[in-house]
């Protein structure tokens, strides 16, 4: 595998990056998914969440979900089912 230069620009000023390694920064499965995800009713969860929290909504004809991205942040992934189907959130 190839990787284009880039041009680095930090405090100390300009550096070219030519470097074709890959680094692994995680290992594989680090991030754990969340799988059957548990849901609270909206007052409450209304009450525990901020006004500008930013959440990933699903509207549908028999459900409504919000995924709190603070949580998808440590986890990146739901697998969950909505109205009957199987789904995965990503973030």
């Amino acid at each position: 595998m190839s990787i284009l230069p880039i041009m680095v620009v930090g405090a100390l000023g300009l550096a070219a990056a030519q470097d074709d390694r890959i680094q692994v920064v995680l290992p594989r499965d680090a991030i754990p998914a969340i799988d059957a995800p548990e849901f609270e009713p909206a007052d409450r969860a209304d009450r525990a969440m901020a006004d500008e929290e930013l959440v990933i909504g699903l509207v549908g004809e028999r459900e409504r979900r919000a995924y709190s991205t603070w949580q998808l942040d440590r986890h990146e992934i739901v697998n969950d089912v909505f109205e009957g189907r199987p789904i995965a959130v990503t973030w």
